[in-house]
């Protein structure tokens, strides 16, 4: 559902659809996190919304509805308001996985309620938006920069293992093409988003 063999509008449409509401909840989940730990910067950029316009990239959405994988534009968070930045960086890195998570989750309860009319454009468009739920929450929490598994494992890191990992981070983007390219991070993570995916919505066929 990621990729096109073909043109179709109306898979298009709604998967460009899911992207937008997934990448939306995403950095909210972020910006509300990192609000209510005591950081206004977010609020301050006004990115303390669900209006997709605030959040969202043009080629990041492009890319995701193309290629599988793609990005909106990161919630700035200042540590130093934290109480304890390391705890408050990991929360704030957590939650937006945590949210798309619990976003799939939520919309495969709503497809398998017994009242859902049968209409097959419905039961696609939340498919999807589950699907696409799944495929961002898994591949944010790859610990590369600057994905939010970047910011998870150096919360969690100390002493002269935060220091090397650290010294890794410019080179993130590079190693995170390579691994897309080589096709890793498939071969990883798309075994993890369809046990995901069949866990969501009750085993329901589907992606």
């Amino acid at each position: 559902m990621l990729g096109f063999g073909r043109f179709d509008p109306l898979a298009l449409a709604i998967t460009l659809a899911a992207v937008i509401v997934a990448a939306t909840v995403h950095e909210f989940a972020h910006a509300v996190v990192a609000d209510r730990l005591g950081d206004p910067t977010p609020r301050n950029l006004g990115r303390l919304s669900l209006n997709p316009l605030v959040h969202l990239d043009l080629l990041g959405t492009l890319f995701f509805v193309v290629f599988g994988f793609g990005w909106a534009r990161p919630v700035p968070v200042n540590p130093r308001n934290f109480t304890d930045p390391r705890r408050g960086m990991l929360q704030v890195a957590l939650a937006g996985p945590l949210a798309n998570v619990t976003l799939a989750f939520l919309v495969g309860a709503l497809l398998k309620a017994p009242w859902l009319p049968s209409d097959p454009i419905a039961g696609a468009a939340l498919s999807t938006l589950i699907w696409i739920n799944v495929i961002l929450a898994l591949f944010n929490l790859i610990p590369i920069p600057p994905l939010d598994g970047s910011r998870i494992l150096e919360a969690l890191l100390v002493g002269r293992q935060a220091l090397a990992y650290h010294r890794l981070q410019p080179y993130g983007t590079l190693l995170l093409l390579m691994l897309l390219y080589t096709g890793v991070v498939g071969r990883v993570m798309l075994p993890a988003a369809r046990w995901l995916y069949h866990a969501s919505t009750g085993g329901l066929p589907g992606l």
